[in-house]
């Protein structure tokens, strides 16, 4: 509807610009929004006030100029000038009742798009580091991420979800030798065991894993470890020098093939948890994108070497930097270390140029609030390849805080204290998990309140949205029992009876689907389409305790359910943007 009424509007310009009234060749953007009230009509435009000047008019003589030129429409009754120049659209019935037949023909593609369908975007969320489970921080970004990535592909972008395995580098390193030692004492010894590593049930999990797979192959006594670590470093501690010197011993002692057992189990089990964890939360990826692979192709150091073709490095001190900061970013980068390692830094630009070169338009990043300084370092690295900047996009999540009976739950990732993805899910379900990280924009902190996302209420939005759809089912049930059929042409033809304040709003909602999915699209705002769901709710449920839908006159009956049935469709889908089941009884 809307895009029709933008059409009907920029063809009026064009006319405008004919005569002269407006200068050739300006941009004359149609300028539309929906009313907050029927009492001025469906749409409202202020193209005449923006223009006015440029124009040498009056706002209200332009605006009466664009109505005037406005090519018929059945779909529009009147048009209106108001207030200092607003002009009102107040649409024919016809415009409302033809939603509804729009919504049953076109099912589960009502709402689709097509104005982004030249647009390849690859979208990258969660890419937490496999070096323990996935916690309730990061369920924020799955959610989101999966929910952004399916209203980008419905509004008609060529969209890729994937998933950046950081399977290299020092965590990784730390993640191995945490699991080395655990399996130490699973043999018997005790090894002083690093503050900071990685101290979660879990590691044990994978030490008897390589216990069972190798017994005591790999053992080695605490005088065998302590013997490579210099004096100071013997007894355990808290800082990072311990950790180096351990995963140093480590590789010394166990050799590539023992080295490469500790980081291969732990990478696999880890990282076959995720998938299994992302997949029962209904996150799915189309790609797993490996960081160690993209090493081992040559793909870090060409990305490297391009940066130094345009003149973007220099050295100093041993190591190779980037010369950031003259590109945007607050200071320069290491790409290369003295030791001749590349960084995580240089990953990161052989990853960007990696899916630039594989033909998406955009790439899209989900990262958490922490990573706010990657939007100008990712910038820096485009141009420092002479790629385009704007092909990156950076969406920053904020926190997560969960509370329980009022009381926030403190958590600690390192040291194990932490509430997994796994554990919200089973407590609150799959769909309460989903609806409730996107409820809130991605750029405000989040509350979540563990003990309303349980409740069977009203008050939980999800619920309440769920219990719409399953008293539309419970009408169709209770038809049944009657031993009546819904005629859908009947009620096709019959949908001017529909005359009732609540079936017209209902109609309002209805056709805003689509105005939403693009607007969600465009702002990469999901809570957009949960806050849409909730009003289409209350709709339905004042409609359904207002009035009778099985009604004895068999027209009248007929268009309320095509009505209800074209409701039901709508939040069917828009539940399935969010990854939110649709139950038809609860």
């Amino acid at each position: 509807m809307k895009e029709h009424l933008e059409e009907l509007l920029a063809q009026s310009l064009m006319h405008l610009q004919r005569e002269g009234v407006l200068p050739q060749g300006s941009e004359l953007e149609p300028q539309l929004e929906r009313t907050r009230s029927p009492e001025y009509g469906e749409f409202a435009s202020n193209l005449a006030m923006t223009h006015a000047k440029t124009a040498g008019m009056p706002p209200r003589d332009l605006a009466q100029a664009i109505i005037d030129r406005m090519p018929k429409s059945r779909q529009v009754d009147h048009m209106e000038v108001a207030g200092p120049g607003f002009i009102n659209i107040f649409l024919h019935r016809c415009a409302l009742t033809g939603v509804i037949k729009d919504v049953l023909r076109q099912g589960e593609d009502y709402g689709r798009l097509l104005r982004g369908a030249r647009n390849r975007i690859t979208v990258e969320y969660v890419s937490a580091n496999p070096t323990g489970p996935l916690h309730v921080g990061h369920g924020r970004g799955a959610a989101y991420g999966a929910s952004l990535a399916g209203i980008l592909d419905a509004a008609g972008y060529k969209v890729q979800r994937e998933y950046y395995v950081n399977d290299n580098g020092r965590q990784m390193d730390i993640l191995a030798v945490c699991v080395w030692l655990r399996y130490l004492e699973l043999c018997g010894e005790s090894i002083g065991f690093p503050e900071n590593g990685y101290r979660g049930d879990y590691i044990y999990d994978i030490a008897r894993i390589v216990r069972v797979d190798h017994g005591d192959k790999w053992r080695f006594t605490r005088l065998d470890v302590d013997d490579g670590l210099p004096p100071s470093l013997t007894q355990g501690g808290d800082g990072e020098t311990y950790l180096d010197a351990l995963i140093r011993r480590a590789r010394k002692l166990l050799g590539d093939e023992g080295y490469l057992v500790f980081f291969n189990t732990a990478l696999d089990n880890i990282l076959d948890d995720i998938k299994d964890d992302l997949a029962d939360f209904g996150v799915p990826f189309d790609v797993w994108f490996s960081e160690r692979e993209l090493e081992e192709s040559g793909a870090v150091q060409r990305a490297i070497d391009r940066l130094g073709e345009n003149g973007h490095l220099y050295e100093k001190e041993g190591a190779t930097w980037f010369r950031a900061s003259a590109l945007g970013d607050e200071k320069d980068r290491v790409v290369i270390r003295e030791n001749g390692r590349t960084t995580y830094f240089a990953s990161d630009i052989a990853y960007f140029l990696d899916k630039l070169q594989r033909g998406f338009d955009r790439a899209i990043y989900v990262f958490g609030a922490d990573h706010h300084g990657y939007m100008a370092r990712l910038r820096a690295a485009a141009l420092g390849l002479g790629e385009d900047p704007d092909r990156v996009e950076i969406l920053l999540l904020q926190f997560a805080v969960l509370f329980r009976f009022g009381e926030k739950v403190q958590m600690s990732t390192r040291s194990g204290q932490f509430i997994t993805l796994r554990e919200l899910r089973e407590e609150v379900g799959k769909d309460a998990a989903r609806f409730f990280y996107v409820m809130r924009s991605h750029e405000q902190h989040l509350d979540f309140d563990l003990d309303l996302a349980k409740s069977h209420s009203n008050e939980n939005p999800v619920f309440y949205i769920q219990y719409a759809n399953a008293r539309i089912c419970s009408v169709f049930r209770n038809l049944d029992k009657m031993d009546e059929r819904h005629n859908q042409a009947i009620g096709e033809v019959a949908l001017d009876l529909l005359t009732e304040e609540h079936e017209v709003q209902l109609m309002r909602n209805i056709s805003r689907f689509p105005e939403i999915i693009d607007t969600a699209a465009r702002n990469r705002s999901p809570h957009l389409v949960a806050h849409y769901l909730h009003s289409l709710a209350t709709d339905l449920h004042s409609y359904y305790n207002a009035h009778q839908f099985l009604v004895g006159d068999e027209n009248l009956r007929n268009a309320r359910l095509n009505l209800i049935l074209a409701t039901q469709i709508v939040v069917e889908k828009g539940l399935a943007l969010l990854g939110v089941s649709a139950p038809r009884e609860m």
